[in-house]
């Protein structure tokens, strides 16, 4: 039979998803914890793979296995070989036809930004952090040049495996919530048919060059059209990137997000 699961994660202490052979990876964590259980070895595939430093509120995974067991045994079970800071939220039995990432019709990313005159210190791994103001109307009007089908290489790493870097933004949020001491969070949400190798994080250091008043939002469909990684602002932190998950088809009938962990820091 073939297994669902959706997967939170902190990714500070793991070097990204993909399995490697240190070990440090969440892939490596969760096959460990799964072959425990299973008393069997488990391969595993994921919706969307991330990077080093960086969070998962929704991985949605799958794997095939001869067992028969209750979607709440598979969740109590994984977790208990699991490190806290990776969690079974869910799992489901699914059709053989089912596939996590390529049934996926379009992902979903976050990226949290404190504003503050003082970097971070609670929230450090959780959030990226600017020291100057940024202009929320100038952002997003630089979002309105991003959506659409287009070719974003310039966002694109030099290691990207994709097989082209032609993605369809449909969704860009941008909000901002002021705190008590001055200082504030934002909020950037982004969903398209797909991503490329560190394609929010490059699409963040140009939205701050715009916030921050360094570059006009034109700019950003300049560094769009230039199809150019050097036209491009520096690769942004990960520490505040986070993957919401993918979303299917409601024939599959999973859950949209994972409400427990829908307000982020």
């Amino acid at each position: 039979m073939r297994i669902a699961m959706g997967l939170s994660y902190n990714g500070q202490a793991y070097e990204g998803w993909q399995s490697q052979l240190s070990g440090k990876t969440v892939q490596d964590k969760l096959e460990k914890a799964l072959s425990k259980f299973t008393q069997t070895p488990v391969s595993t595939l994921c919706a969307g793979r991330t990077d080093a430093g960086v969070h998962g509120l929704m991985q949605v995974i799958h794997f095939d296995t001869e067992l028969d067991r209750t979607p709440y045994s598979w969740v109590r079970g994984t977790n208990r070989y699991l490190p806290l800071d990776i969690a079974v939220q869910w799992a489901r039995e699914m059709p053989r036809e089912f596939h996590c990432r390529g049934s996926a019709i379009a992902r979903r990313y976050a990226y949290v930004v404190l504003e503050s005159a003082v970097r971070p210190s609670v929230e450090v791994g959780r959030v990226g952090w600017v020291y100057r103001p940024l202009d929320l109307e100038a952002m997003q009007k630089a979002a309105q040049y991003l959506m659409g089908e287009h070719d974003f290489t310039s966002f694109r790493a030099s290691s990207c495996q994709a097989l082209t870097p032609v993605k369809t933004m449909t969704r860009i949020d941008i909000t901002r919530k002021s705190t008590q001491h001055g200082s504030a969070v934002w909020r950037f949400e982004f969903e398209a048919s797909a991503f490329l190798h560190h394609m929010i994080r490059n699409l963040m250091g140009c939205f701050v060059k715009i916030g921050s008043g360094d570059k006009p939002p034109e700019w950003m469909a300049d560094v769009l059209a230039a199809r150019d990684r050097d036209a491009a602002a520096p690769t942004f932190s990960p520490d505040g990137l986070y993957f919401l998950g993918p979303r299917y088809d409601a024939q599959w009938d999973l859950p949209d997000r994972t409400p427990a962990y829908d307000g982020l820091p």
